[in-house]
């Protein structure tokens, strides 16, 4: 079925463009890269993502916002702060508009080192932009399509980074397992972490923000990391050391 395939490609590099560029770059700088292929990352990264694009700089205050108060009331998504899923992702969501927007009161820590393209971030925020890569989705959709219920695939492409930090913020702060004793409820949902390729290993993650690989233990695995890693190879980005160092 191509549309399924189509999917799973969307969901797999719409993952790891979040999870490069927007995570470990954007918000922790753990590589470095030049501004030409800073440009190019930036602009794939809109392209993936296309109706559901998430601007880099509002990202990283967000998240660095989140490592600095996490499962407390100024996170600003603590899962156990909500009663559902969805109630996390609208105060979430206008926590990041008020980023976006330069409304929010936000530490000077929390500001700069971040990819800032105000061009395409205001081309790709806006709602008439969203809404035609909405109908383009739709479209091919309904080329593609052999059977109605594969069109219940538009929904999640329509909302996909969204949805992907929800599931990382949610599960990776509820269930699973714990390597390390952090102050925060961090945990890592090996079952599942494939569909982020390795944003659910949460509590690897917070006991050491600033390392390259996600994975502690010789059963994990961080798709990304390996990626980056092969990046690296290629002279496209420079991996920072400290971010190579054990956790």
């Amino acid at each position: 079925m191509p549309i399924v395939a189509l999917f799973v490609a969307h969901w797999m590099l719409s993952a790891f463009v979040q999870s490069s560029f927007h995570h470990r770059y954007a918000s922790h700088r753990m590589f470095t890269m030049s501004l030409p292929v800073e440009r190019v990352f930036h602009l794939v990264t809109y392209l993936v993502q296309g109706s559901s694009y998430l601007s880099p700089r509002a990202y990283a205050i967000m998240h660095r916002e989140h490592h600095a108060f996490s499962d407390t009331a100024r996170d600003p998504h603590a899962p156990g702060l909500f009663s559902n899923v969805f109630s996390m992702m609208w105060t979430t969501a206008r926590r990041y508009t008020a980023h976006f927007r330069g409304t929010a009161s936000s530490e000077p820590r929390f500001l700069g080192g971040y990819p800032d393209w105000p061009w395409l971030d205001r081309v790709g925020s806006i709602w008439p932009v969203r809404v035609a890569w909405g109908a383009l989705y739709g479209l091919v959709y309904l080329w593609l399509a052999t059977a109605w219920w594969q069109l219940l695939l538009l929904p999640v492409v329509w909302v996909m980074g969204p949805l992907h930090g929800a599931i990382v913020n949610w599960c990776g702060h509820r269930y699973g397992y714990r390597n390390f004793d952090t102050a925060d409820a961090s945990r890592n949902v090996l079952p599942i972490d494939f569909l982020t390729l390795g944003e659910l290993f949460q509590n690897n993650h917070h006991r050491a923000a600033g390392r390259l690989d996600f994975a502690a233990r010789w059963f994990e695995f961080d798709p990304t990391c390996a990626v980056l890693r092969g990046l690296a190879r290629t002279g496209l980005i420079r991996l920072r050391p400290d971010a190579l160092a054990a956790a």
